[in-house]
């Protein structure tokens, strides 16, 4: 964490420290907060939830001003346990105004880079697969990806029927009452995450409009977001968008996410309003968010993400 605060700082980055307890935790329809109660000298009681992510934040930074901010957060996701998930972890979340996502995927990349430098290790590994933190890395669209690795082509199947058809056919089960985003994030586990970032990591790049929720679309190509997430060792490690400012459609976008939470878990969370009123006051912009934990995994050859953890959060259960 030294050796990457540093790195920022000479990178003219600001080091901030956003608020955990936050009016909404974020509104991805698959990510569960967790849920307390403020209450008032008088009393008066509200619920407040645990950010899932900084983001709403650091965005009203950039706002207020702010130009290049970086926060190294802890993060509070429920339903989330496994070698590489626990309920609370610590995220890296930085972004530049002005800048494009390419200037930001070169961050990520040398963030790596340093880490491993840090941990004095030439090789990412996890759970046997290896990566070299310093090789160039491989760049591929989510498309290709498909294509590849799938055998879908992914912008031929943009209806919910067809896309379950090439999917069965990859050996991918289906629900009937999976959605396209459904049946697409199962294709992204099963068939082509597994198989992203062995010897060099892997940028995945431009993912369906659908799939970025809080990216800007594409100005070459209007079915695709500016949205990249980095892999090594068939682990994600990253996220990164060339983000949304136009309010009107962060609102219908967040909106359709809590309709399709509420359809899937029975639930939703609060549109954060003061959030989307600095939407319109943000300047344009690039932000990544990337899990610590996990990076430390690879840069130390951990197999489960509570073995680099301080003091893990005790969930009684088992991890293996």
């Amino acid at each position: 964490m030294a050796a990457l605060r540093r790195w920022f700082q000479g990178e003219g980055f600001l080091i901030v420290e956003p608020s955990a307890l936050q009016v909404s935790p974020g509104n991805e329809a698959h990510l569960h907060a967790f849920a307390t109660e403020l209450i008032g000298p008088d009393g008066a009681r509200a619920t407040r939830y645990l950010h899932t992510s900084p983001e709403f934040a650091m965005k009203k930074l950039l706002a207020a001003g702010e130009e290049k901010i970086a926060a190294f957060a802890p993060v509070y996701r429920n339903r989330e346990r496994g070698p590489l998930h626990a309920p609370e972890f610590t995220m890296i979340e930085w972004y530049r105004a002005g800048a494009r996502y390419e200037t930001v995927m070169k961050d990520t990349l040398a963030i790596v880079a340093e880490a491993a430098r840090a941990a004095g290790s030439e090789t990412l590994v996890w759970r046997g697969r290896k990566a070299d933190p310093f090789a160039p890395a491989e760049r591929v669209t989510v498309a290709d990806a498909f294509r590849r690795h799938a055998g879908i082509d992914l912008f031929a199947a943009t209806d919910r029927d067809r896309l379950a058809e090439d999917a069965g056919r990859a050996g991918i089960r289906v629900a009937v009452d999976d959605t396209w985003s459904d049946i697409f994030s199962r294709i992204l586990v099963e068939k082509v995450e597994p198989v992203l970032g062995f010897g060099r990591p892997t940028l995945l790049q431009e993912y369906p409009v659908a799939e970025a929720a809080l990216a800007r679309v594409s100005q070459r190509d209007a079915n695709v977001a500016e949205r990249f997430e980095l892999y090594a060792c068939g682990v994600e490690l990253a996220n990164g968008f060339a983000e949304l400012t136009d309010p009107a459609e962060q609102r219908r976008r967040l909106a359709a996410e809590m309709d399709e939470k509420a359809r899937v878990h029975g639930e939703r969370y609060p549109i954060d309003e003061d959030f989307l009123s600095a939407l319109a006051e943000m300047p344009e912009a690039s932000g990544v968010a990337l899990g610590l934990d996990r990076l430390v995994m690879l840069v130390t050859g951990a197999p489960r993400i509570d073995l680099v953890q301080w003091t893990p959060v005790d969930t009684g259960e088992e991890t293996i």
